[in-house]
């Protein structure tokens, strides 16, 4: 994949740069795997707004995933590489040998022509999906089940791997894209290789239109609101908070606070956690 960047025609192209798309090999979504999808644009069945700054954005046809990759040792033939709106990672048309059609993820490598199969007895090649405990250490994954049979639910986004790293009776321990080293059932399905599109994270916006054209509508700092506002809000020119932290508008910590529940039963299966990431606060950048 690579990037496109444009001339300072304009002062939206100035810092504009877009994908290239010279990985896609077709235009237009199979009809059979795509549905319509209302967009609820942050409102609940009240119609009240319940998540901020959502709204707008260009019409999308849902393309239907298969995650679960619970078709068993039937061989499948890579057909197309589409784009997909809903997700930052490209797609993969799939020709079952039974005549069925299925989108997958598309991982880097995987080229239009190749067969791929899943199933515990697949070889290890990129795109077969195999149980955990059936791939070898140092495997780079993608598509993680955290439940048996449930579908992949985690290590999805484009440019995104996880990696085995050991086998201890009924778990293997995988390193995740975050940092976290985390334990799941063996049984757990997964499937080879790195999810491609990875120089998303390198393109550029270039202008608020564009975020607009996905959905997303404006967000203003609290800081500049008034104190009915936002508790940041008021005082003369550029005022400090005046708390101790950063806090939410509706006065929650923000900006690092932890969310996660002490109790979870999950965190048993955690065997380090994910890497700390820096907040910002009263005195500025903290650890």
């Amino acid at each position: 994949m690579g990037i496109r960047t444009y001339r300072p025609y304009t002062p939206g192209t100035r810092q504009y740069s877009v994908s290239e798309f010279d990985e896609i090999t077709r235009d237009t979504p199979e009809k059979s795997l795509t549905k319509s999808k209302h967009r609820k644009k942050g409102r609940n069945n009240r119609g009240v707004i319940t998540c901020r700054h959502r709204g707008g954005g260009h019409k999308r046809l849902y393309r239907q995933i298969d995650f679960r990759r619970d078709k068993h040792n039937i061989p499948a033939k890579v057909a197309e590489i589409e784009y997909d709106p809903n997700r930052n990672a490209r797609i993969a048309l799939l020709f079952y040998q039974d005549g069925e059609k299925r989108y997958i993820l598309h991982p880097v490598g995987l080229q239009v022509g190749t067969h791929i199969i899943s199933g515990p007895d697949s070889p290890i090649e990129v795109g077969n999906a195999l149980p955990l405990e059936k791939m070898p250490l140092g495997t780079v994954v993608h598509n993680v089940e955290m439940t048996p049979g449930r579908g992949g639910q985690i290590v999805r986004s484009a440019g995104s791997g996880a990696q085995v790293q050991a086998k201890e009776g009924d778990f293997v321990t995988l390193k995740l894209p975050s940092g976290e080293v985390r334990m799941f059932r063996k049984e757990c399905y997964a499937t080879i290789g790195q999810v491609g599109n990875i120089d998303v994270r390198n393109i550029s916006l270039g202008k608020a239109g564009r975020k607009r054209w996905s959905g997303r509508r404006p967000e203003v700092r609290g800081s500049v609101m008034n104190p009915v506002d936002h508790p940041h809000g008021g005082g003369e020119g550029r005022a400090p908070i005046g708390r101790s932290g950063p806090v939410s508008p509706w006065g929650k910590p923000a900006l690092g606070g932890k969310t996660r529940k002490k109790k979870k039963l999950s965190n048993a299966l955690i065997v380090r956690k994910r890497r700390k990431t820096s907040k910002r606060g009263k005195g500025g950048r903290q650890s």
